[in-house]
This record gives structure tokens, C-alpha cells and sequence, in this order.
């Protein structure tokens, strides 16, 4: 197959790896990245279907009948605030894949231009799918994430100004609301019961392209992606590309079982590996939206990190598992109910937290003021707390930089100084011992320049003194309590 590089592909060749949430999805001209196993025309031959048919490959084109009438194509429109480059001044302002790329920190030509440029409209595409006859229509948060004005087009050439009705960026999930009635609507189907490997097919509009057709299957489900600790994604090798976002990924029955929302690229286009939101996680959020135009979520006030092997001896545990709490919020729902910095949290209500990305999405799912359960792992014993949850707030400190100039000394590697006073009250902690330079063990363990150690095994150092005596009492494995950032984590450290 011929391939041509347009101009938006060689920008998008200096990026590094990106998750890709496609914002400002424009219009452009792309690699084709036809799916021979969907490119069966609707009006084939019935012997082209037969014989699709015995070699054992499915036939999408009855099912892209029964669903396309419910899936949207959605423009966006957007001003950029001044201060941007403008298209005079950068000649790749106005290329599609300019402002992916600068989301994901990927440096591109003309980025840090000029200062003082005009407000200038940008047009972005996206896709969508109606949910209910009265037009409510779920989309990505992303498509319409700072949009001045919505545009939702139907199959039939109809188009509707579109309400926001809201967004909830933390599953990146968004609710319009058209003013149409008795529209077709898509049936909502279990994602928890699809399988990897089954054939799924997606609907949208990438690059502009309304209504295209792709086709992959299923190649994984419960996909944790970092910084994403809300959805557990379906991952999938169907082509999505630019406008395929908040588009509905489709099961072989017709029923909708995610919203393809991520991809996975070196270039900024579709590179084999493609995520999608389960549905139910979706309709959740759906519903909250529509009742209270925000979604609430419980909030237990604490930072947590994952367990390994490692981890797992140090705390007594025969196998990791659980979600460790590195932090303990002053006053949240966590603190009253008595969890401390160092506990693992094994279960919430009777169900098992296998892992530390099951907390999150556990607590997420409950309201504000439900009281639940833990199972908590401390001092090598099982102990059992209960706590009434807060509401999940919004987001955002800085690590502190460390001045240099001593090399790594001592069997762990770590050349340390005392924190002043005044940097430990900005820091918020009553002491510790800020990491200047680190090689040997606490480098290959993972400890950096500029970490605050606070903590051996649990037990608070404020003194250098106290630091050797924790070392020297701890043997060939320990865990490291550090303050990076405005997070904590336990960081385990082998010397042999």
C-alpha cells in the first residue's frame, strides 16, 4: 500500500511515546489505515457475504445499518487565548496535530513562541453517539474541553447547536443535550462480559471522515494507564485515529461497550493499540451528570502507592497485594478513622483491593457520606476500620531542589543534609533529610535528588543520626519513607 507523509505526520514524527487523548481533532489529510478484514461494501454481493461468511470472518455490514443512524459526528469550536503563537507567527499553528502533540509535552517546532499574539478561533472534530430519543448524546470530555460552541451533525444531514450538560475529566467523559426528539439511540450493552478477542467494531469521524467504519478485536480489558485512575480502559486493536474520539466501540450484537478515547503512538496516529472507556463506567457518570451536572465521588484522604515483592516482606505480607498508604490527609475521613502512613488497605467492604489502582476506582463508585469498611494490614496483623467518606475536591507543589555538591557516601549511597526549618514547615512535615546526590542501592532502588526521607521502616528521621541508627538496625532490606513532590511513597532498598 502506498503511503504518503503529509506535513501534519512529519511533525508528529519527533514525538516521544504519548498517550493520545486527540484534542482539537482537525481536519487533515493522513495515512489510510484501511481494515481489510471490514471492507466489505454495505451493498456487497450476497457471494461476496457467503463467502466471508465460510471462511469464518465476520460481516459487518448489517450490523453497520442497525447502528449508524445513532452515531454523531461533533464539531468544535474554540478560542485560543492570547499569548499563543498565532498562524503568522508559527507556520505549524493551524497543522492537526500541533496542539495533541504540545498536550503531551512533546516538543514541536515553534513551541514558547512569541508572547502578546491575537485570540484566534480553532475548529476541532470529534464523535459521539445519542443515548436517549430526547437527544442527550455521550462524547469525550476532551472533544469539548474549553469549546465555545458544540455542533452535533446526524447521518441525515440534520445539525443541532449542542448544551454541554457536563464533563467529567477524570474518566473523560461528557454529556450534550440537543434539542431534537424521537431520535434513533444506541443499546447499551455489559462490558464487563465482553471477551478478549471478540470482534468489536468503532464508528466516528477521524480526521473528518463522518461515519467511517473500523474493525479489530478485543485485545485486552482492565488496561491501567498511568495517571488514569478511574477507568479501567478495553484495549483494543481497532484503527482510531484523530475525530474517533468519544465515539462508540460496538460489540458483534450491536450493543455499545465502550467510548474509544485513547490511543497509544510514537507519531500521533493510530500505531495498532487503542483504548476505550467500558461503558458502565460511562453510564455512571452519565447519570450523575444529568441529575447534578457533576459527578461526586467518595473521598477516603489518603496517597497511596502499589506493593511488589520487594514491598510485600518488608511489610509482612506473604504475596503483594493492596493498595499502601504512603499519606494519611490532617483531619480527612482516613486520619479519623485511625489509618496511618505505612498501613495497606486489603479490602473496602468485603472486596478485595488486589491492587493499589483497585482503591481509587473502589472509593470513586461511592457517595460522599457512605460509611465503609477496611480491612487493613498493620504491624503484621489484619485490623478492621471503618471510615465515612468526604467528597472528592479538585487537583494540584513543588519538589524541593537540592543544592549539590556532596558525592553518595555510605553502603546505602546517599549523600543527605538536614532540612532547615523553614523548609520543613514549607514542606509541611516536622523534619527529614532532603537527597543531594544518590548511586549505588538507593539509585537502582529508585530514590532521586531532591527526595525528603522521612521515614526507615516507618520510624521518622529528622537527624542524620537518626538516619544511621535506623540504617544500621534495619539489615540488608528496608523501606524508605520519601517526600517527592507533594507525594509520599515507601521505596523499598536492598544492599545485597
Amino acid at each position: 500500500m502506498k503511503m504518503t507523509l503529509p506535513r501534519s505526520l512529519a511533525l508528529a514524527s519527533v514525538a516521544a511515546v504519548a498517550f493520545a487523548g486527540c484534542l482539537q481533532e482537525g481536519p487533515g489529510v493522513s495515512t489510510s489505515h484501511a481494515s481489510a478484514l471490514a471492507s466489505a461494501p454495505v451493498a456487497a454481493a450476497s457471494s461476496t457475504a457467503t463467502a466471508t461468511a465460510r471462511a469464518g470472518l465476520p460481516d459487518f455490514s448489517a450490523l453497520v445499518e442497525q447502528v449508524g443512524p445513532a452515531v454523531v459526528n461533533i464539531a468544535v469550536s474554540s478560542v485560543r487565548a492570547s499569548g499563543g503563537e498565532t498562524a503568522g507567527e508559527n507556520p505549524f499553528a493551524d497543522d492537526p496535530f500541533y496542539d495533541f502533540l504540545r498536550r503531551f509535552g512533546v516538543p514541536v517546532p515553534g513551541q514558547g513562541g512569541q508572547q502578546g499574539g491575537q485570540p484566534r478561533v480553532q475548529q476541532g472534530v470529534g464523535s459521539g453517539f445519542i443515548v436517549s430519543p430526547d437527544g442527550h448524546v455521550l462524547t469525550n470530555a476532551h472533544v469539548v474541553d474549553g469549546a465555545t460552541e458544540v455542533t452535533v451533525r446526524l447521518t441525515d444531514k440534520r445539525e443541532f447547536k449542542a448544551k454541554v450538560v457536563g464533563v467529567d475529566k477524570r474518566t473523560d467523559v461528557a454529556l450534550l443535550k440537543i434539542d431534537a426528539k424521537n431520535l434513533p439511540t444506541v443499546k447499551i450493552g455489559d462490558a464487563e462480559h465482553a471477551k478478549v478477542g471478540e470482534w468489536v467494531i468503532a464508528v466516528g469521524s477521524p480526521f473528518g471522515f463522518d461515519n467511517t467504519v473500523t474493525a479489530g478485536i478485543i485485545s485486552a480489558k482492565a488496561r491501567r494507564l498511568p495517571d488514569e485512575t478511574y477507568v479501567p480502559f478495553i484495549q483494543t486493536d481497532v484503527a482510531i485515529n484523530p475525530g474517533n474520539s468519544g465515539g462508540p466501540l460496538f460489540n458483534l450484537n450491536g450493543e455499545v461497550i465502550g467510548i474509544n478515547s485513547q490511543i497509544y503512538s510514537r507519531s500521533g496516529g493510530f500505531m495498532g493499540i487503542s483504548f476505550a472507556i467500558p461503558i458502565d463506567t460511562a453510564m455512571k457518570v452519565r447519570d450523575q451528570l444529568q441529575k447534578y451536572g457533576k459527578v461526586q465521588r467518595g473521598r477516603l484522604g489518603v496517597l497511596i502507592q502499589g506493593m511488589d515483592d520487594d514491598l510485600a516482606q518488608t511489610f509482612g505480607l506473604d504475596k503483594a497485594k493492596g493498595a499502601l498508604v504512603s499519606q494519611v490527609e490532617p483531619d480527612g475521613p482516613a486520619a479519623k478513622a485511625g489509618l496511618e502512613s505505612g498501613d495497606v488497605i486489603l479490602a473496602v467492604n468485603g472486596q478485595d483491593v488486589k491492587d493499589s489502582t483497585d482503591l481509587p476506582r473502589v472509593i470513586g463508585d461511592l457517595k460522599p457520606g457512605d460509611k465503609v469498611k477496611l480491612q487493613v494490614w498493620r504491624n503484621k496483623a489484619s485490623r478492621e476500620f471503618t471510615a465515612t467518606l468526604a467528597e472528592m475536591p479538585g487537583e494540584g507543589s513543588k519538589p524541593v531542589a537540592g543544592k549539590g555538591g556532596e558525592k553518595p557516601s555510605g553502603k546505602v549511597g546517599l549523600a543527605l543534609r538536614q532540612l532547615e526549618s523553614r523548609e520543613a514547615s514549607r514542606l509541611g512535615v516536622p523534619g527529614g533529610l532532603l537527597v543531594e546526590d544518590v548511586a549505588g542501592p538507593a539509585a537502582k532502588a529508585g530514590v532521586r535528588q531532591g527526595d525528603v526521607i522521612i521515614a526507615v521502616n516507618n520510624q521518622r528521621v529528622t537527624t542524620m543520626q537518626e538516619m544511621t541508627a535506623r540504617l544500621d538496625s534495619a539489615g540488608d532490606r528496608f523501606a524508605l519513607l520519601v517526600l517527592r513532590g507533594n507525594q509520599r511513597l515507601f521505596i523499598p532498598v536492598r544492599l545485597k
